[in-house]
């Protein structure tokens, strides 16, 4: 283990801050049988929510140029059979803690699964997901204002003891704004930015590629919308960024740690390469070296001075 490596979020020490994104790595023993997952700073947990979801109708994945597009619908065995059956299936081959990804449809879910989720000893943080439609809301995303953005933070942070990370939509007007009122709602921390909406069609029947229409898009292609966004709220909030989009190699994680972020996540790569993490990880020693980095944690925030 490389000394050098070492972020911090909310007081929490990671080895390095490699992690992959919520979604994008089931519960992460699914990887275990690729190579030792305890090299990574820790693991973002597939979205729970109460109930268990099948998620959107299929097709719902549709690959596009540096990228690709998911409408799969926050799939998921529901938080008791995460925390009775998952959670246990990983401890077996993980020794740290996660980033356990909760997701609602209303206050009350979010409250419940964010409680239920905080006196789980493998936790070290919840990521809020604030990006599912609010079905009290006339469907809107809680994420899209700053009030509905800081009513989830205020109610997850009364029911919670551990470090709240809310996970922001970039399909908003004013992603400023809306990490302000988390943080003024006592968020502890920001994680961004959730995927784009996007969409494909069929060339011969002209019909869209995904049941839904429209998915999430993710992937490569939207690393500078992630970059800029990053480095804006940096400016605006005094809170740890965790930087997710379009993360692919260890040039990537410098340049998005210069943007303002302690941390990242790695999400559209591992399902074209599981191996990715594992190779950033391996890489970044090397590249800190030639860019004359001593630790890490020196660079946060770079492009800012």
């Amino acid at each position: 283990m490389d000394e050098r490596l070492k972020v911090t979020l909310s007081g929490w020490e990671l080895d390095n801050p490699v992690i992959p994104a919520s979604g994008t790595f089931g519960f992460g023993y699914e990887f275990a049988d690729f190579y030792d997952i305890n090299i990574l700073g820790s693991i973002a947990t597939k979205g729970t929510t109460r109930e268990a979801r099948f998620g959107n109708p299929t097709p719902r994945i549709a690959e596009c140029e540096r990228g690709m597009i998911n409408a799969v619908g926050l799939q998921n065995p529901g938080i008791d059979k995460v925390i009775s059956e998952e959670f246990p299936k990983l401890k077996q081959v993980y020794q740290k803690k996660v980033v356990a990804n909760v997701s609602g449809f209303s206050k009350e879910e979010y409250v419940e699964c964010a409680k239920k989720m905080d006196a789980q000893d493998i936790v070290g943080i919840l990521e809020v997901n604030i990006s599912c439609p609010n079905v009290h809301g006339g469907g809107m995303s809680f994420g899209v204002s700053p009030d509905t953005a800081a009513e989830i933070t205020r109610a997850v942070k009364a029911v919670t003891t551990k470090p709240v990370y809310i996970k922001l939509s970039p399909n908003v007007t004013d992603i400023v704004a809306i990490a302000k009122a988390c943080e003024e709602a006592g968020a502890d921390g920001i994680s961004m930015i959730n995927t784009l909406l996007g969409a494909r069609f069929d060339l011969r029947t002209g019909r869209p590629i995904i049941a839904n229409v429209m998915g999430g898009f993710s992937g490569p292609a939207i690393k500078p919308v992630a970059l800029r966004m990053v480095y804006q709220v940096y400016e605006a909030v005094k809170l740890p960024i965790i930087g997710i989009g379009g993360i692919a190699s260890a040039e990537d994680v410098i340049e998005m740690m210069y943007a303002g972020a302690t941390a990242v996540e790695i999400g559209a790569e591992n399902l074209r390469n599981p191996y990715v993490c594992k190779e950033i990880i391996e890489r970044l020693p090397s590249l800190m070296d030639e860019l004359n980095i001593e630790k890490l944690s020196d660079i946060i925030g770079r492009a800012h001075q």
